[in-house]
């Protein structure tokens, strides 16, 4: 071996780092605690929507008929404590049927905000509209003229009903618009759209859903058209449009502008028929 080759020396051993040694506490003073790893968070389950169940639906329906009763014999007891004229079977019935619906709502609204601490518009689907008002007003006139349409193409016998004879004369007729395309569409679009609606979709699918509400619907205007099947399955098919609109927008105020306006073609034609007919006579 040469001056110029020194011998290799072994690698020196790798010496494993040492913990810091814990600082041992002082005299008098507790051990710091060893810190745990926090333990992963539980996913909690989605809140079911709609928050109500059938038990609350059997409970509204229920109430609906003595609602309605009440609203009648206190409007029948204030025109004869005031001695008011009801020479206008619109000047009673309807004053009847807002007084009911108003108590039948109360109800609802203690369902909601006592046994769920909900509350009482925003859980019936009263929500900004996703689409033009023009749009959905224009949807609501459509609908009218469709429905017309499928009258004829049914034959639906123009016979004497409870409808008509209460839309005998221009002033009912005023009335019972001013009704229909304000607080009649309000009320029946929160029953049927904004609190039926929503549980049957839950349970049976979008397409069941908007048809089971809309038969009751039509069902509830059977009476006032003599107990017309062709107008009860017309006026069904109207509500399951009612229906669509509120499943698209997510929005019952929405389903309620369309309803107003297909009842406000329907109340103008009628109005602008019997005043044609005034004239002509």
């Amino acid at each position: 071996m040469t001056d110029d080759q020194q011998p290799l020396e072994p690698p020196a051993p790798e010496v494993p780092a040492l913990a810091a040694p814990e600082t041992p506490a002082a005299p008098g003073e507790p051990a710091p605690a060893a810190q745990e790893t926090p333990a992963p968070a539980v996913p909690q389950a989605p809140a079911r929507e709609p928050f109500w169940g059938y038990l609350d639906l059997a409970v509204f329906a229920g109430l609906a008929v003595p609602c309605m009763i009440v609203g009648l014999v206190f409007v029948k007891m204030a025109a004869w404590v005031l001695h008011l004229s009801t020479r206008l079977k619109v000047a009673e019935l309807l004053p009847a049927q807002f007084i009911g619906y108003g108590l039948l709502f109360a109800a609802l609204y203690g369902i909601f905000r006592l046994q769920y601490g909900r509350p009482f518009w925003a859980s019936l689907g009263w929500r900004p509209m996703s689409l033009p008002a023009t749009k959905i007003v224009v949807t609501g006139v459509t609908v009218s003229v469709a429905v017309a349409v499928g009258s004829i193409l049914l034959g639906t016998p123009d016979t004497s009903n409870p409808m008509k004879e209460m839309l005998s004369d221009p002033v009912s007729i005023a009335l019972v618009g001013i009704f229909g395309t304000t607080l009649g569409p309000l009320c029946e679009e929160l029953v049927f759209r904004g609190f039926l609606q929503p549980l049957l979709v839950r349970s049976f699918g979008v397409a069941a859903g908007i048809a089971g509400a809309a038969v009751p619907f039509g069902l509830l205007h059977l009476q006032q058209y003599g107990f017309s099947w062709r107008h009860a399955l017309l006026i069904t098919c109207a509500g399951a449009a009612f229906g669509w609109m509120r499943h698209v927008t997510n929005s019952t105020r929405a389903s309620t502008l369309m309803h107003a306006s297909y009842n406000g073609l329907f109340f103008l034609a009628l109005f602008m028929q019997r005043r044609t007919f005034l004239h002509t006579w």
